[in-house]
């Protein structure tokens, strides 16, 4: 190529030549440099990661300052949603995403890339001075929001739309009977057992339990005490009512289970009280059969009301046979009377099985519902097990790594039409019926921040051990300089017949996903 190319000569004098270069640089193999001489510091050196962050979400909730720890649905409006945070507040929204554009953004003339907003709240509820960690909706209409905190308050809200919507919220009561409550639930309601309305049960880390009555028409107790328990010795870490809310069994770090006629119910079907209390079953460390070693922090009861699992330490179940009562059994509004004199079951108190199929403490515990006979556990181990109560609680299924090696935080087989309400919105509410009576269907979050659906039915063998679908969108669980782990899921409800699920996530944020 001509070299009078006046780029070229440009180009040329842009170059050292050998002799310059030799000028300047006096090598000398033999010399070490001088600290921070000729190398990088590694504060200035960057290296760069390529993250893909998936995130299947259809609508998130972002307004809490710290770790969303819990979150409840409405029991007839499955869309309004309520969570409690480690910001010291709970917040109550409307899940229902935003309507979809009907055409992409691609066939804009100019698309730009949008930032989603996140769903806004109906109401903020203030006035903890702790972390709120549990949070329900009263049965069987939703009328009472109630949150609860590490300070052990409880505070109640009321809904104050004519039509009872659950869009406008405003408080009416506080309560402090402990010094921290460590769960909540709200007692089912059945048609014609009015006793059992607007109840709550609460749990405390002095190992009380407590029912209240919720009513703000009463202005001079709001919300009332119903009954008052203290037979556990250690923290109460979980409660759990029969579904048709008479009865009242609770478990403590100290490994003892316990259940409680509330209402009266089981007295006056002749039922008859433990010995020295005021429970009409109670089991502990000392039936060797029973014992579990680290205590128990978790309990379910089946849809028929007759079986209660609870679960603790080092992967220890034990499943228990619970008093039948009679339907029709009259309850009452106030405290339960006296006990009867004879037993009204057989088969209450039978320890029908002890298990112990995973390796460390079980998260959760959740019973199918008919036709299906199924008792699913989550354990910190990652693993999640499905026994068959109709075979002597035989393994069915064991997943071991169900989160990616993360422990498991909650398990729950996808309830019934009936505990899930009736009113649907947005595009879910054209779903078809085929949708319905899922009751196979497991849904289960991890550390790992991932939601994951599994079809219970089949055997061992089950094709990718029955994993359906799967959502993320949270940030997984990160480790400090303890070892302890951080992040993940806290939580979920599942509405519109389990087309809906809402997370409580620990980076503060609840989303929304749909199938």
């Amino acid at each position: 190529m001509s070299s009078n190319d006046p780029r070229r000569e440009n180009e040329e004098e842009a170059y050292m030549q050998a002799d310059d270069a030799e000028e300047i640089f006096d090598r000398d193999e033999d010399h070490h440099m001088s600290d921070g001489e000729g190398e990088y510091d590694d504060e200035n050196m960057t290296i760069e990661d390529e993250i893909t962050f998936q995130n299947d979400s259809a609508a998130h909730f972002d307004s809490h300052s710290d770790s969303v720890f819990c979150v409840a649905q409405h029991p007839v409006h499955n869309n309004i949603v309520m969570t409690g945070s480690g910001d010291d507040t709970s917040y109550i929204f409307d899940s229902t995403p935003a309507p979809r554009p009907v055409l992409p953004s691609s066939y804009e003339s100019n698309p730009q890339p949008r930032e989603r907003e996140s769903l806004l709240p109906l109401a903020k509820l203030e006035g903890h001075t702790d972390t709120v960690n549990a949070v329900v909706f009263t049965e069987p209409a939703g009328e009472y929001a109630i949150t609860a905190g590490l300070d052990g308050k409880l505070r109640a809200y009321r809904d104050t739309t004519p039509q009872k919507t659950g869009l406008a919220w405003e408080f009416f009561g506080e309560v402090q009977e402990v010094e921290e409550i460590n769960w909540m639930a709200a007692c089912p309601y059945q048609k014609g057992n009015e006793a059992t309305q607007n109840v709550i049960a609460i749990g405390s880390n002095d190992g009380s339990a407590w029912v209240f009555r919720i009513d703000h028409t009463d202005p001079g107790q709001p919300i009332s005490i119903i009954q008052t328990f203290f037979s556990h010795t250690e923290s109460c870490t979980a409660g759990a009512w029969t579904p048709d809310g008479n009865l009242l069994a609770t478990v403590s770090e100290d490994s003892s289970f316990f259940v409680y006629d509330v209402f009266g119910a089981a007295a006056a079907a002749g039922i008859e009280y433990s010995p020295g209390t005021n429970a009409i079953l109670g089991l502990n460390g000392e039936d060797q059969r029973f014992a579990v070693e680290g205590g128990l922090y978790t309990i379910a009861i089946s849809p028929s009301g007759g079986i209660a699992a609870v679960g603790g330490a080092e992967g220890n179940i034990r499943v228990v046979g619970l008093p039948r009562i009679a339907a029709g059994a009259p309850a009452t509004k106030g405290k339960a009377k006296g006990a009867a004199s004879q037993s009204g079951s057989t088969a209450a108190g039978t320890i029908m099985a002890a298990l112990q199929t995973q390796t460390d403490n079980i998260e959760s515990l959740s019973f199918s519902q008919a036709p299906f006979t199924l008792l699913a556990s989550g354990s910190v181990d990652g693993s999640i097990v499905m026994y068959d109560a109709a075979h002597r609680f035989a393994v069915r299924r064991h997943i071991r790594d169900a989160h990616d090696g993360s422990a498991v935080v909650k398990v729950e087989f996808l309830p019934s039409n009936k505990q899930l309400g009736a009113t649907v919105s947005g595009p879910l509410a054209a779903a078809p019926a085929a949708h319905q009576n899922r009751s196979w269907m497991l849904t289960s979050v991890g550390l790992d921040g991932v939601v994951r659906r599994w079809d219970a039915r089949g055997g061992t063998a089950a094709a990718s051990q029955g994993l359906m679908q799967e959502w993320k969108g949270h940030m997984g669980a990160t480790e400090n300089e303890e070892g302890e782990q951080a992040g993940g899921i806290m939580g979920f409800v599942q509405g519109m017949d389990g087309k809906r699920i809402v997370t409580a996530g620990d980076d503060g944020i609840s989303l929304v996903f749909e199938e």
